[in-house]
């Protein structure tokens, strides 16, 4: 393709070369040459620029396809193991359920059992502590009371 495209510059330009060349003004073709090659040469590079950029978006393309296609395929694989997963994990939790219940139905006795053991004590200790504290604010009222009562008036 490239080929072609420069062949046929060539062939257009030598063409308009011969029907400048026999005009009556004289020309140098020196000066005419360089500019034709140079204007081939821009062509050239240009059109190979082209080419490359276009090559590399089909390869980024032909990458992003892949890509797409390997998650989709995986994606399809992984589906049925993960339904399978969720059955069994539906089945396991089904078996498992009766032994839970039973579990609790054992543990239930023992933790009221130990509430009402620990009720009492707890019961104990806030009344121990209400003590304490109803002594703790008498004091602290009392401590205030005379500091005010030592503090000149205002």
């Amino acid at each position: 393709m490239k080929f072609s495209l420069v062949a046929t510059l060539v062939v257009v330009l030598a063409v308009a070369q011969g029907a400048v060349a026999g005009s009556v003004v004289k020309r140098d073709a020196q000066s005419d040459l360089a500019k034709i090659n140079k204007l081939i040469n821009d062509m050239s590079a240009s059109i190979t620029s082209a080419t490359q950029d276009m090559v590399q978006k089909v390869k980024a393309l032909e990458v992003t396809n892949t890509a797409q296609t390997y998650v989709e395929e995986s994606k399809a694989k992984i589906q049925p193991l993960v339904k399978k997963v969720q059955d069994e994990a539906a089945k396991l939790q089904e078996q498992v359920k009766p032994f839970i219940t039973n579990i609790e139905e054992q543990i239930k006795p023992l933790t009221d059992n130990f509430h009402a053991q620990v009720k009492p004590l707890n019961d104990n200790f806030h009344a121990q502590v209400k003590s304490v504290s109803d002594v703790m604010e008498r004091f602290f009222k009392q401590v205030m009371d005379q500091t005010k009562a030592l503090m000149p008036p205002q």
